[in-house]
């Protein structure tokens, strides 16, 4: 058995799996509004998991932000209250185990490289586009975090080659310009079509009435699925992958996975391109999966 806890901005679910994947204990919670709250339902949770499987072995955490390999401390999480916090250091003193971290775009690459959509490939890129916009990295079923923790990152570079339209009013929350979380995002879909069409809608809305005819959808989509061909095709050209798999809410874009690989020959390195554009196996449940395989080398 395997023991993984995904920590969101909303709930903290907690799992055991078996070593063929299948859920033999899984429960969720709301997320607490504070540290000290979230340390103690993350016990509470694993106790119960204990109680219910018998599991008493380690357990992997999926959670926001990264861990600055110098200090320990989580930093860049939208969850804020962990920023700042040695977290690892922290659940291992109350959980009285071994515990290992790793955020939620790594967790949800390595779930889908070893056993989703990814599975058998030498290098996956997997990649969360929801509120904002995560990647993380596996070659050969080993995650690669970097050496300073920041590995898959690909959210916080420069939209490569903008066109003049794409500058202005493009601020992100980690204090830069123009990242590509601004334009890649769902938070981004929906302020594309709220300045273009002068009302707001929810993302999912945007894509329902497109299918249904709305002209200015359609243009905020073709737009999106543009900038995420120019994204990807800067990650093709620098890791290669075999596999790129998308996750976060604007996966469930169908159209995505055919239209976005039609714009990666105009920017890609090569005349032959055969990474493939692939839709999750375990969606929103790829978090709690990876989690549970951190300990998978050992």
């Amino acid at each position: 058995m395997r023991c993984g806890v995904d920590v969101g901005g909303t709930k903290i679910e907690t799992a055991i799996l078996s070593d063929s994947g299948d859920f033999l204990f899984r429960d969720r919670i709301s997320t607490p509004k504070n540290y000290t709250a979230m340390i103690h339902a993350i016990k509470a949770g694993v106790e119960i998991a204990n109680n219910d499987t018998g599991y008493e072995g380690p357990v992997g955490i999926c959670m926001p932000g990264s861990i600055s390999k110098k200090t320990g401390v989580i930093q860049g999480a939208n969850t804020t209250y962990l920023n700042g916090q040695n977290f690892q250091q922290d659940l291992q003193a109350s959980l009285n185990r071994e515990v290992r971290l790793s955020n939620d775009a790594n967790c949800f690459t390595l779930s889908e490289a070893i056993e989703g959509s990814g599975a058998g490939a030498n290098l996956v890129f997997g990649v969360i586009i929801g509120t904002g916009c995560g990647g993380g990295i596996v070659s050969n079923g080993h995650l690669i975090s970097g050496t300073n923790g920041i590995a898959g990152e690909w959210g916080h570079n420069p939209l490569p080659w903008p066109v003049e339209n794409e500058f202005n009013n493009h601020y992100c929350w980690c204090g830069k310009t123009g990242c590509l979380e601004t334009y890649i995002s769902g938070t981004a879909l929906e302020k594309d079509y709220e300045r273009m069409a002068g009302k707001a809608k929810s993302g999912s809305q945007i894509v329902t009435d497109t299918e249904n005819g709305d002209i200015v959808g359609e243009a905020v989509l073709q737009a999106l699925e543009d900038r995420i061909g120019r994204g990807l095709a800067m990650v093709i050209n620098i890791l290669d992958p075999d596999v790129i798999i998308l996750g976060g809410g604007l996966s469930n874009i169908e159209r995505l996975y055919e239209n976005v690989p039609r714009k990666w020959p105009g920017y890609v390195f090569s005349k032959d391109i055969t990474t493939k554009l692939l839709a999750p196996k375990y969606g929103d449940s790829s978090g709690v999966r990876g989690a549970a395989l951190l300990f998978h080398d050992d």
